[in-house]
């Protein structure tokens, strides 16, 4: 018999922006429990992303890097007769926000010689504009993917 699955704890959305997926990305930035660190980088990069995107709403900027960042399949590995095969499957909507998010922080992580705030702004702008280091790593797994789509019969 399988185990229930367990109940996610509900986020609550970010005071400034009201948005769940920016608090959740806050959390993703934040090291050693700091938040209140955290929260000043990613409000500053979006302030940031504001004044360089010319726009009043960088929220929507942030959510269009995350849409074009969330990659749609990924390849996961697979143990048949003795040999491994990299088997393409689509990716859940939490698992796909999660990678987005993730790839994103590495690619300003990547960067140096700027402040964190900066660096995350202008990753944030390439994003929303299906450019830069996160929009390469959706295109190389889609690429895996698509590569190694004869395997598709074995996924599970």
């Amino acid at each position: 018999m399988r185990r229930k699955i367990k109940a996610r704890k509900p986020i609550q959305p970010d005071t400034v922006y009201k948005s769940v997926d920016l608090a959740k990305f806050i959390n993703y930035i934040m090291i050693g429990g700091k938040k209140n660190t955290a929260r000043t980088v990613v409000y500053d990069a979006l302030k940031e992303v504001g004044e360089k995107a010319k726009t009043d709403k960088p929220i929507e900027v942030f959510e269009s890097a995350l849409n074009n960042v969330g990659p749609v399949t990924e390849v996961r590995s697979r143990r048949i007769g003795g040999a491994t095969y990299q088997v393409p499957r689509e990716v859940k909507p939490n698992r796909r926000m999660a990678l987005a998010m993730r790839w994103i922080i590495l690619a300003a992580e990547g960067k140096k010689g700027m402040p964190m705030a900066s660096r995350l702004a202008d990753e944030i702008i390439l994003a929303s504009k299906n450019e830069g280091e996160a929009f390469k790593k959706k295109e190389n797994t889609h690429k895996m993917a698509e590569a190694n789509r004869a395997f598709a019969h074995f996924a599970w």
